[in-house]
């Protein structure tokens, strides 16, 4: 385990990137001012200021089509300057000149057509940003007699929402838990994890138990694909894990369709959920006609389960070995709950031999005491829900 588990994997990569830009914004200068040194230290033969015609090609990308433009004119002035102190003031300065115009003229117009790209990026990534707050909204710290602590990292560097999805709801009773893993990534993974959690927000109020909410979510994926089967979305299956919490009694049930077993911690004991009959994931393209069997284990005051998506269970080192899952929160057992989330992400990221490169959601459900009173108007009893 890294010595020390609070220092940030992502400040390193941050600052480099940083000192990259500002190189990248200096180095137009750079050049002109050793093309020019060179040009004038040298003897007339070595011709020096031909490198003057890279500075407004670099400045084109760091820099706003103006920069480019007026870097570009700098370097016009340093050839007539090195033209000048060779005693060479003659019509083929001119020719060199009007070469180096059409490139700076290029460069600005190529810098003008990056700064709009960017934009139009920086549009997309605040798009993003509203489909993430529409189809995952934060958690709540606390649900019922529950605690509740997310990590949730999509794969690619700038984007906001992945294939893997969450919810959790206070019903009547207790608290119900879902969390997935669409197959695939990009926007078709994001429609079809939509149409997952609005499935469950609407079956966890009413459904009698878990099996009849893995039911309605396969229904729901089947009617959407007679809908719209030219959808991509319609083609993606789904690994989920759902997780009820009754309030009356210290205990957990699980039910998973074909997702990695949660992991449970009590005190300094370590144990992954076994299921001794694991259902298929959902939307499976397979005719599968199988019962959903649920598991129900231990879950008192001060126990802790951790869910999580693959990108958690199937992270590899260099030499090809999974992440120590278990191990890792042996280690981690007297750390507070907040923290683990944070402890995780940093140490998947050292330990992953491309750090985080896979959509990667952990979710990590602490007991507590009684759940406080909720300030809404009640629902009606669920029929059998969260019944022992």
């Amino acid at each position: 385990m890294p010595a020390d588990p609070t220092a940030s994997p992502r400040r390193g990569p941050a600052r480099r990137g940083e000192f990259r830009y500002v190189l990248g914004r200096a180095l137009p200068f750079l050049v002109i001012v050793l093309a020019t040194l060179a040009d004038v230290l040298t003897p007339p033969v070595e011709r020096f200021d031909r490198f003057l015609i890279a500075a407004p090609a670099l400045a084109a990308a760091t820099w706003s089509a103006r920069g480019t433009a007026a870097i570009g004119t700098l370097a016009m002035a340093a050839t007539a300057v090195t033209a000048a102190v060779r005693g060479s003031l003659h019509p083929a300065l001119l020719g060199n000149e009007v070469v180096l115009a059409v490139v700076v003229l290029a460069a600005a117009v190529s810098s003008h057509l990056r700064q709009r790209r960017e934009a139009e990026l920086r549009q997309l990534g605040a798009v993003a940003e509203v489909a993430q707050s529409a189809v995952l909204r934060p958690l709540p710290p606390r649900l019922g007699t529950v605690d509740l602590r997310l990590l949730y990292e999509a794969s690619a560097a700038c984007a906001h929402v992945g294939g893997d999805f969450y919810k959790a709801l206070k019903v009547r009773g207790g608290v119900r838990i879902m969390l997935g893993d669409v197959q695939g990534k990009g926007l078709p993974a994001v429609e079809a994890a939509s149409l997952l959690l609005g499935s469950f927000r609407e079956a966890a109020y009413t459904a009698p138990d878990l099996p009849a909410i893995a039911r309605r979510l396969e229904a729901s994926m089947a009617r959407y694909a007679e809908r719209a089967p030219e959808s991509e979305a319609a083609d993606r299956f789904s690994t989920v894990l759902l997780a009820e919490i009754p309030d009356d009694r210290p205990v957990i049930r699980l039910l998973s369709c074909g997702h990695p077993a949660p992991v449970v911690q009590r005190g300094g004991t370590v144990e992954t959920v076994e299921f001794s009959a694991p259902s298929v994931p959902v939307h499976l393209p397979v005719p599968v006609d199988a019962p959903f069997t649920v598991e129900e284990v231990p879950f008192g005051p001060g126990d802790r389960l951790l869910m999580f998506t693959d990108g958690v269970s199937e992270t590899r080192d260099a030499s090809g070995a999974f992440y120590p899952l278990e191990r890792r929160l042996r280690a981690w057992a007297d750390e507070p709950a907040d923290r683990i989330p944070e402890l995780l992400r940093q140490d998947l990221d050292r330990f992953g031999a491309h750090g985080l490169d896979d959509d990667t959601t952990a979710l990590l459900v602490v007991r507590d005491g009684p759940a406080a009173p909720l300030r809404r108007i009640p629902s009606p009893p669920l029929a059998g829900s969260l019944r022992t």
